[in-house]
C-alpha cells in the first residue's frame, strides 16, 4: 500500500536492445534504479537514464494525441500484419512515418513492451486514455484466437467510422459557432469603440435622438462600463457548465435528455447515437465476444447517458434469457428498422450483419442530416449577423437621415 503513495516521475533514457539497436525514449516510474530495472526486464540494456526536466511554458512534446490519431495508427499496423510484416518490425514501420512526437513515443513504448514479450492487448491497455477497454479486449481476442490481423482491420474499421461520424457533428455545430462568436466580438468592438465617436457627435446637434439611437446608446455605455464584469461572467459561466458537466452525474444526463429534444439537432444526435450502437455491438459480436459482454461495452460506447441506461437494461434482460429484440423493443427508444433487423438476425444467425446494414444506414442518414443543417444554418447566420450588425449602422445614421430630412 505504501508503494501506491509513491508519485512516478519521467524519465528519458537510452539503450539498446536484444538485437543490439541503439534506441531511446520515456519511461515513468518512482526512481531512476526503478526505470533502469523496468527497461532491463523490457529487454533493453540501458546506457543513460535521466530525470525529464519540465518545460518552462506548457508541454513541450508537441500537439496532443487525438483519437483521429489512433485510428490512423490502427489501421497502419493492421495494413502491416496483413501484408505479414512481424509484429515488432511492423510498430517500427509505423513509427518511422509518424510526424508527432507524443505518437512517435506511446508507439515506442508499446514496441519496447511487446518486444519484450509482453502481449499487445496488456501492453495497450497500460495506456488507457489512448487505448478504452473496448479497444483492448477486441486485440485481445484477436491474440487468443490467432486472428489478430482480422481483429485489428476490425477495430480500425469501427474506429475510423465512429471518427467520421464525430467529425461530421463537430463540422455541423463548429461552423455556426464560429459565426456567431465572431458577430458577438464585432457587435462588442462597435459598442465600445464605434458607437462612442457618434454619442459625441449627436451632442451636438440639440435635439432629441430617435428612440432605436439612444436605446443603443444606452447600450453602449452599460457594455463600456461593465464590459470586464460581462467577460469574467461569462468565462465563469463556461467553468461552471464545464465543471458541473464533468462532476454531476444529474447535471449531464439532464444534457443528454435535452440534446435528444432539440428540434433537428435530436434527430442527429438519436441517428448518431443509434449508428453508434449499431456499429460497436455489430463489430463486438462479430469479434466472438460474447453478447453481454458486447452490450457492456456498447453501453460504454453509447455517447449518451439515455442510451446507455437502456443499454445496461438490455444487457440484464438478455442475462436472463430474453431474446435480443425483446429486450430492446421493450425500452421503446430503438427505432423499427433497427427492431426488424435484429430479429432477423437473430433467426438467420447473422446479427452482426445485420446491425452493420444498420449502422451504415444510420451513419448515411447522419450525413445526410447534418449536410442540410449547414445549408440550412448558413442564410439563417448570415441573418442574424446581417441584423447585429447593420441594426447597429442604422442606429447610428438614424439620427442623421432625420437631420438631412429636417433641412
Amino acid at each position: 500500500m505504501a508503494t501506491s503513495a509513491i508519485k512516478n516521475e519521467t524519465f528519458a533514457w537510452s539503450g539498446t536492445d536484444k538485437a543490439g539497436r541503439t534506441s531511446k525514449g520515456e519511461i515513468e516510474a518512482a526512481s531512476q534504479a526503478m526505470a533502469k530495472a523496468q527497461l532491463r526486464q523490457q529487454g533493453i540494456k540501458p546506457k543513460t537514464v535521466r530525470k525529464k526536466p519540465k518545460p518552462l511554458f506548457g508541454g513541450g512534446q508537441g500537439k496532443a494525441i487525438k483519437a483521429a490519431d489512433i485510428a490512423i495508427f490502427t489501421r497502419q499496423l493492421a495494413t502491416m500484419l496483413k501484408a505479414g510484416v512481424p509484429l515488432v518490425q511492423s510498430f517500427e514501420i509505423v513509427e518511422d512515418g509518424l510526424d508527432k512526437p507524443r505518437m512517435r513515443e506511446l508507439v515506442r513504448t508499446i514496441r519496447n513492451e511487446v518486444s519484450s514479450g509482453s502481449g499487445l492487448a496488456p501492453s495497450l491497455a497500460k495506456h488507457p486514455r489512448h487505448f478504452d477497454d473496448l479497444f483492448c479486449s477486441l486485440v485481445g481476442s484477436g491474440e487468443d484466437s490467432g486472428t489478430l490481423e482480422v481483429m485489428l482491420d476490425r477495430v480500425a474499421t469501427y474506429k475510423e467510422k465512429t471518427e467520421q461520424l464525430k467529425a461530421k457533428i463537430r463540422k455541423a455545430m463548429t461552423y455556426p459557432t464560429a459565426v456567431i462568436v465572431v458577430a458577438l466580438i464585432v457587435c462588442a468592438i462597435l459598442l465600445i469603440k464605434v458607437v462612442p465617436v457618434f454619442a459625441n457627435t449627436f451632442q451636438s446637434f440639440g435635439s432629441e435622438l430617435p428612440a432605436f439611437t439612444q436605446f443603443v446608446m444606452d447600450i453602449s455605455d452599460f457594455v463600456i462600463a461593465w464590459w470586464f464584469v460581462m467577460l469574467l461572467g461569462i468565462i465563469g459561466i463556461v467553468f461552471a457548465f464545464r465543471e458541473a458537466k464533468l462532476r454531476s452525474v444529474a447535471f449531464s444526463e439532464w444534457l443528454d435528455q435535452m440534446a435528444l429534444r432539440i428540434p433537428v439537432v435530436g434527430g442527429i444526435v438519436h441517428d448518431a447515437v443509434i449508428a453508434r450502437f449499431s456499429r460497436t455491438l455489430a463489430t463486438t459480436f462479430a469479434a466472438g465476444v460474447p453478447l453481454v459482454d458486447a452490450l457492456n461495452s456498447t453501453a460504454g460506447a453509447a455517447g449518451n447517458s439515455v442510451y446507455a441506461k437502456a443499454i445496461r437494461r438490455i444487457r440484464d434482460d438478455v442475462t436472463t434469457g430474453t431474446t435480443l429484440y425483446n429486450s430492446i423493443k421493450s425500452t421503446g427508444l430503438f427505432p423499427n428498422m433497427l427492431l426488424q433487423m435484429v430479429s432477423i438476425g437473430e433467426e438467420s444467425g447473422a446479427l452482426d450483419e445485420m446491425l452493420d446494414k444498420v449502422a451504415t444506414h444510420y451513419e448515411a442518414a447522419v450525413d445526410n442530416a447534418v449536410d442540410s443543417l449547414s445549408s440550412l444554418m448558413e442564410p439563417l447566420i448570415m441573418s442574424i449577423l446581417g441584423v447585429l450588425v447593420g441594426g447597429l449602422m442604422i442606429a447610428m445614421y438614424l439620427p442623421i437621415f432625420m437631420l438631412g430630412s429636417v433641412i
